[in-house]
């Protein structure tokens, strides 16, 4: 179209009648795309959206999981097996040389070695493992008679030897067979005392007698 000076006018695209929305009705609103989300914006269950990639991923990290628990449990398995017996095998060596030391400490009224009079016996050993290098020793000892009077000074003379002459770290318990002595429960507790045996080790003539029994025969 040309003006009456010779320009020409572009024309105007033709105007779309707006939509008139009559008093009372409800808003008129733009139509939206077709979405399988609710009106108020959530997804059903199990209409959401799913990335192909997650799924993989997953199954890559448990897949690399599995492979690594299997050659822990793969590996650790010889190993324990392995390990239990050296242990136990260590812990009976231990006991021996506990026996060993104890086997020779004189009956303080008897001119014979516990072994002898099978106070002591190899049985009456216990040692357990109990941390890196440390064991915990327990020894039984059986009275000749229910009702020795020497009992006590016996527990003494094992207590002072093992910690003279155990060449590893330990904990000492020494008790009474069960059932063995008319008073074990009041001696076990004086010998597993350590107040008490640092006590009576200051008795000088206590001492002597515990010298005499636990010193090695030449």
């Amino acid at each position: 179209m040309a003006t009456p000076s010779g320009r020409s006018i572009r024309e105007a695209p033709p105007l779309t009648p707006r939509p008139v929305q009559s008093e009372g009705a409800p808003p008129i609103t733009k139509p939206r795309p077709h979405s399988a989300a609710g009106a108020d914006g959530r997804w059903p269950r199990g209409a959401a959206p799913r990335c192909p990639w997650r799924r993989g991923t997953m199954s890559l990290v448990l897949g690399l999981l599995a492979q690594a628990l299997g050659r822990a449990l793969r590996y650790s398995a010889p190993h324990r097996a392995g390990h239990e017996p050296r242990g136990r095998a260590m812990e009976q060596d231990k006991a021996l040389e506990v026996y060993d030391i104890i086997r020779t400490i004189r009956d303080p009224e008897k001119p014979n070695t516990l072994e002898e009079l099978e106070v002591v016996t190899e049985s009456c050993v216990e040692v357990n493992e109990i941390g890196e290098d440390e064991y915990l020793v327990i020894i039984r000892f059986t009275p000749t008679v229910p009702h020795c009077s020497l009992a006590t000074l016996i527990g003494l003379c094992l207590r002072i030897k093992l910690q003279r002459c155990l060449p590893f770290r330990h904990k000492l318990e020494i008790y009474i067979s069960e059932g063995t002595h008319s008073t074990e429960e009041d001696i076990n507790k004086q010998i597993n005392d350590k107040e008490r045996v640092a006590a009576a080790m200051e008795n000088p003539n206590l001492r002597e007698i515990v010298e005499q029994c636990v010193t090695e025969p030449d």
